[in-house]
Order: C-alpha cells, then sequence, then structure tokens
C-alpha cells in the first residue's frame, strides 16, 4: 500500500485520516513522518497536513481547502469568501476563517489564517466539486463584510467589494440583517448599497426595510471618523471622500 497515494487524494488530512488504513495510532503518525521526512507531505498546523504536489512541489490543498478543514466546523467567511466568489481581484495573504471552535492564529506557504467569532449558524454552504470546501453564501459574506469592515478589511475594500457584486438576493440580505439585530448594522446597509442597487437588483422594498429598523442615533460610517458629512436619511456621517455614494444631494443636510 502506497500511503501517500491514498493521502493524496484529500487536500487535506489528519492522523486519524491514516490510522484508517493502519488501525493502529503509532504505525499512523511513524507513516506520516516518514512521508514528512521525504518531502511528500507537509505539516499545515498541529495535527492537520497536506500532500505536496508531484507536479509543481507545492502542497495540494489550497489556502480555501486549508480554512475549511481547521476545525469541525470551521468555513471561509468575509473578503476571503468573496474571493472564492471571484468578486476580488486582488490576491490577500490574509485569510479569514469562521468556526465554533477557537484556534490559534497560524501561517501556511505565505498565508495567515485568522480566526473570526461567528454570530450566525446559517448562510454556510458546500460548493460541488470544491473539495470540501465550507464558505458563507453571497449574501451572508456581504452583510459580514459591512458589519465587520472596521476591523476587517476597512471602508476602502468594502466599497470595492459592492461595486464588483451583482443580483444578489435581498430577501436573504434581509433575513442576515434581521438575525443579528443591529441598528447600526441597518443603517450602514442601507447608505453603502443604495449607489449600487440597480446593478445589485435591491428594491425599494429593501432600503424601506433597512429604514424601519435604523432608530434615532446618529453614528459615524467608520470608527476612525472625526469630521465628516451628515447623511440625514441614514442618521450617519461619512467622509467627504465618499460623497459620491450618497443619495443625492438633498439627503445631505448638515456638515459636522
Amino acid at each position: 500500500m502506497d500511503i501517500y497515494f491514498e493521502m493524496a487524494k484529500h487536500p487535506v488530512f489528519t492522523i486519524e485520516d491514516v490510522n484508517l488504513f493502519y488501525n493502529n495510532m503509532n504505525s499512523a503518525r511513524s507513516a506520516v513522518k516518514r512521508m514528512i521526512a521525504t518531502s511528500k507531505v507537509l505539516k499545515i498546523r498541529s495535527n492537520l497536513y497536506t500532500c505536496i504536489s508531484a507536479e509543481n512541489g507545492g502542497p495540494v490543498a489550497n489556502r480555501f481547502q486549508i480554512a475549511s478543514a481547521i476545525s469541525d466546523t470551521s468555513y471561509i467567511s468575509h473578503h476571503t469568501a468573496m474571493e472564492y466568489y471571484g468578486v476580488s481581484d486582488q490576491v490577500f495573504y490574509d485569510v479569514y476563517v469562521s468556526s465554533k471552535t477557537k484556534f490559534r492564529n497560524f501561517e501556511f506557504d505565505g498565508y495567515t489564517y485568522h480566526y473570526v467569532k461567528p454570530n450566525l449558524d446559517e448562510g454556510v454552504e458546500t460548493p460541488a466539486f470544491s473539495g470540501g470546501i465550507r464558505i458563507t453564501d453571497r449574501e451572508r459574506t456581504l452583510t459580514d463584510c459591512i458589519k465587520d469592515m472596521d476591523r476587517i478589511g476597512g471602508i476602502e475594500e468594502t466599497v470595492a467589494i459592492i461595486d464588483s457584486l451583482s443580483n444578489v438576493s435581498e430577501n436573504k440580505i434581509l433575513h442576515y440583517l434581521s438575525l443579528y439585530k443591529n441598528q447600526f448594522l441597518y443603517q450602514k446597509s442601507g447608505y453603502l448599497l443604495w449607489h449600487c442597487r440597480n446593478t445589485l437588483g435591491l428594491t425599494d422594498h429593501f432600503f424601506s426595510a433597512c429604514r424601519e429598523h435604523i432608530g434615532k442615533s446618529k453614528r459615524y460610517l467608520t470608527a476612525d471618523m472625526t469630521k465628516g458629512v451628515y447623511i440625514g436619511e441614514w442618521n450617519l456621517v461619512v467622509s467627504s471622500d465618499l460623497l459620491y455614494m450618497k443619495n443625492g444631494e438633498d439627503s445631505i443636510n448638515a456638515a459636522v
């Protein structure tokens, strides 16, 4: 039996996976050590491995497959999910991974894998023929990017993602917004998505629903702002360089 050939069928594997062929954990560990020593296998992190491709000398597993295998509940989220969907033209070396089981951030093959605590269980799917990838759907990903833009990605990258998306389900987004129950998220979503509403396929119903939940609190769009222009429709203060996204001149009520 060629254990390398067997494990190469799996993008990512553990000692327990190898032990299915040995039924002896010591033998399984020894087999993995031999494959690492002979440059057939790479250790990703504790008890997580991938084979080295005989074709290109790199890891068999890609970053999306690795992220999905970190724990039994891990899945790709935020800007990394948008990369998978082909929305972002840039290649980022930070991989965002949501998981019910917390893990320490780690590096492998030039990428840094960041743990993100999930607040929802819904909206995670496994695309067919993806090699075990688990990922948030486009609508959940968009909602998460807007919600967490101060700590993941930033406003510029979030705006670039919105500009690159098309034809999302407004019912799904409204569903995720209702699960988060966050007034500020309704404010940000309504404001940021308005300027691309036609491309995204969002109707007046979507924005009316957002307005119903924004409350009366006035907030800065991003945490690092100290001044800007007040958008009365959404009770938001935005920086002047984002005014191309405004809902018309009459929505600017006052400078702050």
